[in-house]
């Protein structure tokens, strides 16, 4: 079993990524209006914590890299750090590039989802912080057993998939997104290139949503011209 995984984002009507290059709020609507939603949403889901991907882990969790001496040899196994009834913060970081200082991210437990090839050092450093970690297979990429262990370790249900577009991608091609909560600003990027809500990395001809179809099941239009909206994802039978 793995926990129910609800893809979670914002995004302009173009389907990117980042806020600062979306075009203003329209004369009247101001701006923290529009940002409220998507963490009024986040919680209201009520989900036992949320995924995101190296680049943005490193951006919120901005711990340091310490130097280990000597660290001893240890089994790649998962370590379970003191949770403390806490949400979980679960970062998909296969070659153990996230530091992050402490045992949580924004007051959510830290819990680092891991390849076997990371180092010795990395991984005294994340039970020195009091972060969890587990693992991912050799390379790190096997994220349905992954999402299983967060089930059967943590007791997670529900998780909300909150990004990058990258990350997004793997979750979709390894057909784990259950559903997507998508906010539309009303807002255009408008630059080609800009990262998606998912920017799958695979061979030229992938299709990541294969045999997958999505589902309207919400369309909610909120304060200051936001559309909220909510597609259950089907799959083909086997």
């Amino acid at each position: 079993m793995r926990p129910h995984i609800i893809c979670h984002m914002g995004t302009s009507i173009d389907g990117r990524l980042h806020p600062s290059r979306f075009t203003k709020a329209a004369a009247g609507i101001p701006a923290d209006v529009l940002r409220g939603h998507y963490e009024r949403i986040h919680d209201g889901f009520d989900a036992d914590g949320w995924i995101i991907g190296r680049v943005t882990m490193n951006e919120m969790a901005k711990g340091a890299e310490r130097h280990i001496a000597n660290p001893l040899r240890l089994p790649r196994e998962a370590h379970l750090g003191n949770r403390n009834g806490r949400k979980l913060a679960v970062g998909i970081d296969p070659s153990g590039r996230v530091h992050f200082g402490k045992d949580n991210v924004g007051g959510d437990h830290a819990v680092a989802v891991l390849g076997e090839q990371v180092s010795d050092a990395h991984l005294a450093e994340l039970r020195e912080d009091g972060a969890s970690y587990i693992f991912a297979g050799t390379k790190g990429d096997d994220l349905p057993g992954a999402m299983a262990q967060l089930a059967s370790l943590f007791g997670a249900r529900t998780l909300l998939l909150e990004g990058g577009g990258g990350i997004n991608g793997a979750f979709l091609k390894h057909g784990l997104i259950d559903e997507f909560s998508t906010l539309i600003f009303p807002a255009v990027d408008g630059v080609a290139g800009s990262q998606s809500i998912v920017d799958y990395h695979g061979p030229d001809g992938d299709r990541p949503g294969a045999g997958q179809s999505l589902r309207l099941t919400h369309c909610e239009t909120l304060e200051g011209g936001m559309v909220w909206l909510r597609h259950a994802v089907e799959r083909a039978p086997d």
